[in-house]
């Protein structure tokens, strides 16, 4: 059933990653959602009261990129870490991530912006690498993961609260901020384990 497991999320990764490496211009989730907002903004015009700053369709998109990587990594590591600390770590990951991911989906919807389908193609590949690791090793490698990306998850919020426009997903960075940083402080610790 391990296996199992396992195998479909590595094949959901090479899905992912085969779906990245189109021949297109724009193959890249990230880059495909900042130009469609780009469009969308310039169709608007810039006296629309509906239109929203760059700043703010920028954070969603890179917000939603992240959150969505920490789901499919924590995922992995739900299925191959060895460590029951490390296992519930990426338990919680999922829980907060998945519920954080729903209401930027929602929070985004009403605001006409298109967020990425999937996590880019840097986030996919962290996966694929993550993914081909076993035992202590993957349990090394996730927890270094999570630090980084969380080290990055929180000066991409802390830079959005001062630069987001928008009072909804000001609240929702205010919200969503904190739950961030213990994320962060709690990686440190099980990183000082490893």
């Amino acid at each position: 059933m391990k296996i199992a497991s396992t195998f479909m999320g590595l094949a959901t990764i090479a899905m992912l990653w085969g779906c990245g490496s189109k021949t297109t211009e724009t193959t890249d989730t990230t880059e495909l959602a900042d130009s469609t907002n780009e469009a969308s903004a310039d169709s608007a015009g810039t006296d629309s009261a509906s239109a929203l700053a760059e700043d703010d369709t920028e954070f969603a998109v890179a917000a939603a990129n992240g959150g969505m990587a920490e789901v499919a990594l924590s995922k992995i590591a739900g299925d191959k870490a060895t460590d029951p600390k490390v296992k519930e770590f990426a338990k919680q990951m999922i829980t907060d991530h998945s519920k954080a991911n729903d209401e930027l989906k929602a929070l985004a919807a009403s605001k006409n912006i298109t967020l990425p389908s999937a996590p880019n193609e840097e986030k996919q590949k962290a996966a694929a690498d993550l993914g081909a690791k076993s035992g202590s090793d993957f349990d090394k490698a996730y927890i270094s993961q999570m630090k980084k990306d969380h080290e990055q998850t929180v000066k991409l919020f802390e830079d959005a609260q001062k630069e987001v426009k928008d009072a909804e997903l000001k609240a929702f960075i205010d919200k969503t901020l904190p739950v961030i940083k213990a994320h962060a402080e709690h990686v440190k610790t099980l990183d000082k384990t490893k």
